[in-house]
């Protein structure tokens, strides 16, 4: 978005302000897809599942009662495994999902002081 002549500054300052309230709405789409995503994860043998909300969280652990003939060290480490792998899911999902809202999100550029120089350098002129 170019910086316009002084009399179109009133629509220029409307289109900027509207372009930064789509970018917060489309910000907090994404965060609230975030919180309704699930990262999924499973046994090689498919006997431990687990799941894992937006944030990491665990939400889910299924064990199949054959997985408890692994014994308890290695029905350890796979619960383990698994449930890392569930959380590891879900943070790559999550990332994918930030990444891509960050990437629409097109903020305007920031006003600066020569925005502001400009119009009191002109206002100045018009004055003379």
């Amino acid at each position: 978005m170019s910086v316009p002549s002084p009399e179109h500054d009133a629509e220029y300052l409307e289109q900027y302000f509207a372009q930064g309230r789509r970018a917060i709405r489309d910000l907090r789409a994404a965060q609230a897809a975030i919180r309704q995503l699930e990262g999924l994860a499973k046994s090689k043998d498919g006997l431990i599942e687990a799941a894992a909300d937006g944030q990491g969280g665990l939400t889910r652990l299924r064990i199949d009662p054959r997985a408890l003939r692994l014994g308890e060290p290695t029905l350890g480490r796979e619960v383990t495994a698994v449930l890392r792998a569930a959380q590891e899911d879900a943070v790559r999902k999550a990332g994918v999902l930030a990444d891509e809202a960050m990437g629409a999100a097109n903020l305007p550029e920031p006003l600066d002081e020569t925005f502001v120089r400009r119009r009191v350098e002109q206002a100045a002129r018009d004055l003379l």
